[in-house]
């Protein structure tokens, strides 16, 4: 009788394998198993007004509380202005560090490539490479006469047309009327910046195309904003090396997204003389009460966690001035806004400049509306031209979009030597290829087992609490790791297994029903004849979100993206929480079933294999043989493949400066088999590596 279910998974989708295993469940097996009963283990609510789709929020959200706090207290202890200088230099340090750095400053090679005079402003539409091959697309505003003029910066929202679009054309228009230039530029996967296109052949929207590039960054220990705060900054060079620009008088302004790169970009680059951010600043207490988590340049990793707030990109600006813009029928909470407002005055009038922290809000929603593009013009009036004349808006008249095209198709792709940010996050994955060939050495394995515990942010064994086992009935089971944390199972038992040697763990990416009702366990139970557990992990099964009807954001990212966004946020990681789960589960049956000894098999399958993997690399002593099916070959192959589909639960920030998935593997050698594995944008590869 076989010792191990290896070799067992991965044949049950054959429909006369199906039929086979039916007529053994029907005839064969004890009906004690209770195979089919696979009932919901878990009440509809595991605390009063929490569904269990929602455990994983909740309990993200509690912690989140907590540090955020713990950052209120910190704040409320400023009273110095060395206090508030050495609060200002830990957060821009820390803020450069999670974007993994800046590349090196390259030539920006900027081609106008045409020239328009409209009314009383002109226009030049323009791009440069603000990296070797990586071109910014943008418009310039320029007022009539020689200069030289202020200029503003104007990152746009999240829009497939950007800059072209009418609403951001406004409000670069009425700034260059009040005398300032205006660089308005296409952020990455938007306007002419595209990067990513579904298979109709148009590109999918830009959040998704943020959140794709930022699932290989995270891997390399960056994110998006990195890219998007490095093209503000060369947009800064380029408007610094014109005559016609005046190189020390330059303001910033934008909304939602921009609003975000604004923000960003106020707080780290001290040439930024005044900013206007737009419906955006808030608050995580705010954000986490009403939206949550927004797109992924917006969650620096561990941010929260470490203390850095959405009101510390104001206070890193300090003492340069702000214009907070916030509307109030904004998803982005208005009191929140008003809350870092408060934080914001405090110190600028600690610091004798009261004045150069202000606040608007228009009774309007999300947008850029008159009072907003009104409000900034005469922000960048007051700071960049020292007049304190207010203008209005006046009669605007934006052009055809296609007409500020600044490439010939409207695709910076199509250049000569482009390159897109998937080859960008290529290239820096190739850099750490070194640094991953010397850690795979055997000498180095106890040094690079430290480094993934770190990574992933796992526990040592000591540290974790004494896990809880209660049993719901005659095969269901719950497991808690931790407070909050709930784990549903089906524990199949044969008559000796309180003396039995070994168990089998099944781990499905689907859950426990689905390991169930495919007959994955009967056949387990069928060749090892020993006790077999279905269980959930985390977020996975019966306390995975659901939809109602899925997104191509939830097909691409995933249904739970805003839980693993905030896990990320907090600076934690899905890998490590799950692997968590899977030493619990060992610690929970070893006493439950009276065997401390206890090496269960493993079998993981989807979305569970890379915890899985994870956590029989850094605790081999707990099991026994490890199978792990339908899970990716490597996270490099997420780097290179633009269109991934659901692998932001098992992404590990960081990890490929240090290591990747082969090398796991090759850790366990012959205790583990690696089938059927997938490839990142969720088809099968042809074979395992």
């Amino acid at each position: 009788m076989p010792s191990s279910p290896t070799g067992l998974i991965g044949s049950w989708r054959n429909p006369i394998v199906m039929k086979f295993f039916g007529l053994i469940i029907a005839t064969l097996l004890p009906i004690h198993f209770g195979f089919g009963q696979t009932t919901d283990v878990l009440p509809a609510e595991i605390s009063p007004g929490v569904p269990k789709t929602e455990m994983m929020a909740e309990w993200l959200k509690q912690q989140a509380m907590v540090a955020l706090d713990r950052r209120e207290a910190a704040f409320e202890n400023l009273k110095i202005d060395e206090d508030l200088k050495q609060w200002q230099d830990e957060r821009r340090a820390f803020f450069v560090r999670q974007l993994g750095g800046f590349p090196e400053r390259t030539p920006l090679n900027p081609k106008v490539t045409g020239k328009l005079s409209v009314d009383d402003y002109r226009i030049e539409k323009l791009y440069f490479e603000s990296q070797p091959g990586f071109h910014v697309t943008a418009t310039l505003y320029l007022p009539l006469g020689e200069g030289p003029f202020p200029a503003v910066l104007h990152p746009t929202g999240h829009s497939a047309s950007a800059k072209n679009r009418e609403l951001y054309q406004q409000a670069s228009i009425v700034i260059v009327k009040g005398g300032c230039a205006v660089l308005c530029y296409d952020p990455i996967g938007q306007g002419e910046r595209q990067q990513v296109y579904g298979p109709d052949g148009k590109p999918i929207a830009s959040t998704m195309q943020h959140s794709l590039i930022d699932q290989g960054a995270h891997l390399l220990g960056s994110s998006t904003a990195q890219i998007m705060i490095w093209d503000g900054m060369r947009a800064i060079d380029y408007l610094q090396s014109r005559p016609d620009i005046i190189a020390d008088n330059i303001g910033c302004t934008g909304i939602s997204g921009g609003g975000t790169n604004t923000s960003y970009l106020m707080a780290l680059d001290d040439r930024i003389v005044a900013a206007a951010p737009g419906c955006y600043l808030t608050g995580f207490r705010s954000l986490l009460n009403t939206i949550g988590p927004q797109d992924a340049e917006q969650n620096i990793h561990g941010q929260i966690t470490f203390g850095m707030d959405h009101s510390d990109y104001v206070l890193m600006h300090l003492p340069r001035p702000t214009l907070i813009m916030a509307a109030t029928g904004d998803y982005f909470d208005i009191r929140g806004a008003w809350n870092l407002f408060r934080e914001g005055k405090r110190f600028a009038t600690h610091l004798g400049h009261p004045e150069r922290i202000s606040l608007v809000e228009p009774n309007t929603g999300h947008g850029f509306p008159t009072e907003m593009r009104v409000a900034s013009a005469n922000w960048m009036r007051r700071w960049l031209l020292g007049l304190d004349q207010p203008i209005s808006e006046g009669e605007l008249t934006p052009l055809p979009e296609e007409e500020l095209n600044a490439t010939p198709h409207g695709k910076v792709l199509e250049l000569e030597g482009a390159r897109s940010a998937f080859d960008l996050n290529s290239a820096t994955n190739q850099r750490f290829a070194a640094r991953r060939a010397e850690n795979a050495k055997p000498e180095n394995r106890d040094a690079l087992l430290s480094k993934i515990r770190q990574l992933i942010g796992a526990r040592n064994l000591a540290d974790l609490p004494e896990p809880k086992l209660t049993k719901v009935g005659q095969i269901r089971l719950i497991i808690e790791p931790e407070p909050g944390i709930q784990l549903p199972g089906h524990l199949y038992q044969t008559a000796d297994s309180k003396t039995t040697k070994t168990l089998t763990i099944v781990l499905f990416g689907e859950g426990a029903r689905a390991a169930i009702e495919s007959g994955e366990t009967e056949k387990i139970i069928k060749a090892t004849q020993a006790p077999v557990l279905a269980i959930d992990l985390r977020g996975l099964g019966e306390t995975k979100r659901k939809v109602e009807k899925p997104r191509i954001g939830d097909q691409l990212v995933g249904v739970d993206r805003k839980d693993t966004w905030l896990a990320n946020l907090l600076g934690k990681t899905y890998v490590g929480l799950r692997a968590e789960d899977i030493w619990q589960i060992v610690r929970a049956l070893r006493k439950e079933l009276g065997n401390e000894t206890l090496k269960p098999h493993l079998l993981a399958y989807g979305e569970a294999g890379i915890p899985a993997l994870h956590a029989a690399a850094l605790e081999p002593d707990l099991f026994g043989d490890v199978t792990i099916s339908n899970a990716i070959k490597s996270w490099t192959a997420v780097v290179e493949t633009p269109l991934v589909k659901n692998q932001q639960p098992n992404l590990v920030f960081g990890a490929l400066r240090e290591y990747d998935l082969p090398m796991l593997r090759k850790m366990l050698g012959d205790k583990l088999k690696f089938t059927n594995p997938a490839n990142p944008d969720g088809t099968l590869a042809i074979s395992p590596q």
